[in-house]
């Protein structure tokens, strides 16, 4: 399989290891490459991802075994994921997700839970989640959600996206300005993540 990441050529060894490891194993489609890339940072301690990554585990032992068959993946059994019953807005991202899905595969549920998870964190969106970058990480909301990145035409941050478009669903205007251009904070939410 074609490693379509965009800068795999920059990981440190240990990284380096445990992605070629996945994706010489690695099934199931494009979306391979992207959870090589995050069970490789939640392995090595990277990003917020609790145990089992926000799924159930069983989800997560079906993901791994569409994925990445034959490939033991380790156990995370410090993590807890007890928080992510207590994230308000779970519900609410859950049904955001739903209704932006290419289709009902179960594989579009899992990245969802891991890209909700992963709002909770306090850093980049991608590197919660632990992609590699951030064209990584649009490239696969592109792949799974495409109406939702179709939505976001002028490259917002995507956690601040995400939560607009929560707010906007909700009617609540979290812009204090008309339009995105006016606000004082345009510098914040569309300035680069690099």
């Amino acid at each position: 399989m074609k490693i379509s990441l965009s800068n795999t050529e920059s990981l440190p060894d240990f990284r380096e290891s445990w992605f070629a490891t996945l994706m010489a194993n690695a099934q199931g489609g494009v979306n391979a490459s992207y959870l090589a890339s995050m069970l490789t940072s939640w392995i090595e301690k990277r990003g917020v991802l609790p145990a089992f990554m926000g799924l159930t585990p069983e989800s997560f032992a079906a993901m791994s075994e569409r994925f990445f068959p034959g490939v033991e993946i380790p156990q995370r059994a410090e993590l807890s994921d007890a928080w992510l019953d207590m994230m308000p807005e779970k519900p609410e991202l859950e049904a955001l997700f739903s209704s932006y899905a290419v289709d009902a595969d179960p594989q579009r549920t899992w990245i969802a839970s891991m890209l909700i998870a992963s709002c909770a964190g306090h850093h980049h969106l991608w590197e919660d989640v632990g992609l590699f970058s951030r064209s990584d990480l649009t490239a696969m909301i592109r792949e799974n959600f495409p109406r939702l990145a179709e939505k976001n035409d002028r490259d917002m941050k995507w956690k601040k996206f995400i939560y607009k478009q929560l707010c906007e669903r909700e009617g609540i205007i979290a812009c204090p300005a008309p339009t995105c251009d006016a606000c004082a904070d345009f510098s914040i939410c569309f300035a680069p993540e690099d």
